[in-house]
């Protein structure tokens, strides 16, 4: 299987997870010369929010996505890699917004970053992640920040 094109999804909860993540999206990119297409999700009402603090009523998605501590964080890291990527922000559901994110961009895999939760903890108050492995089309690796 050929892996041209990686989706690493990342949001505001994900700021102890971006060094695991960008370690375990360079592991793949860097040798299979695979682009990154980065994209945060906001919530309706954590864009509002995040469009209000920016004093940008007009920005788009892309463009505060843009801004975020985690998504420069990766950059950074991409950067010394010298990893190809693109950023890309969506308001949504979080869960449906990456696995659209990932039909969009046709990816061959995607990297959520997320955190050990009991069975009864993802049953009660859901699991992002859990529903992205679910339902990509492709395959998803799951990177926690005690990984490494």
């Amino acid at each position: 299987m050929t892996l041209s094109t990686l989706l690493v999804a990342v949001g505001p909860g994900d700021a102890d997870r971006v060094d695991a993540l960008a370690t375990a999206v360079t592991e793949v990119a860097v040798p299979t010369s695979a682009r990154v297409v980065l994209v945060h999700v906001f919530g309706e009402d954590d864009f509002e929010a995040v469009r209000d603090r920016l004093g940008q009523s007009e920005s788009s998605p892309t463009a505060a996505a843009r801004r975020q501590k985690t998504v420069r964080d990766l950059t950074d890291a991409f950067d010394d890699a010298d990893v190809e990527y693109e950023i890309r922000g969506r308001v949504g559901e979080k869960a449906d917004a990456i696995v659209a994110e990932a039909e969009d961009v046709a990816a061959d895999r995607v990297f959520v970053a997320g955190r050990s939760r009991s069975p009864t903890g993802k049953a009660v108050f859901g699991s992002t992640a859990q529903t992205v492995m679910l339902t990509a089309p492709c395959p998803v690796t799951f990177v926690r920040a005690d990984t490494r």
